[in-house]
């Protein structure tokens, strides 16, 4: 089996095992309380389709059994458009290294029609300190301050530690091309 502790999950380092593998290997990750494992599992079959009451489950499940060890890049809810999102962000490349970093906050719009949209941002911060100011009030997008549910950091774990040029060039094409498949998108100024 790959080293999955290090592995990014757009390598998708499971995509080779068939499902009935994936499954068996979901459960001995539990068993043994590996969240990196487990969350691997998980997103492969996320990201082969499978019924989105499956991948809750599986997503319940991994946060209640070995929510200390699963990475930060798991999402806490299934989102059924998540693999496009890790496809379109894929294209986006970043040449040079710097201090920005490129975020994806999950958005709650359950009052309407799309249950989430995704805000776009860059900073200089961790994404996670990012949202947790945006949560506070401080410089705090509207859309993430009332709506922001989780950091969607998966798809963007390639566009960390980039220059703030490229950033800004990256943050604005990444929101278009979201918009552009369908999702309700803020920020990506």
């Amino acid at each position: 089996m790959p080293p999955l502790v290090t592995a990014t999950p757009a390598a998708r380092p499971l995509r080779l095992h068939p499902t009935a593998e994936l499954n068996q290997l979901f459960r001995e990750a539990m068993q043994a309380s590996q969240g990196t494992s487990a969350a691997h599992c998980v997103h492969e079959l996320w990201m082969r389709g499978e019924p989105a009451a499956r991948i809750e489950s599986m997503l319940e499940s991994a946060w209640a059994a070995c929510a200390a060890s699963i990475p930060e890049w798991l999402p806490m809810r299934h989102i059924a458009w998540l693999p496009q999102v890790y496809e379109i962000a894929a294209r986006c490349r970043a040449s040079a290294r710097g201090r920005s970093n490129i975020y994806l906050v999950l958005l709650d719009y359950s009052d309407r029609a799309e249950p989430h949209g995704v805000y776009v941002g860059m900073t200089a911060y961790s994404p996670a300190q990012r949202f947790d100011q945006h949560k506070a009030g401080i410089r705090a997008a509207r859309s993430v301050l009332k709506r922001g549910i989780e950091v969607l950091t998966g798809p963007t774990l390639h566009l960390q530690k980039i220059k703030r040029t490229e950033a800004a060039r990256i943050e604005k094409e990444l929101a278009e091309q979201l918009a552009d498949a369908g999702l309700m998108v803020q920020g990506g100024h």
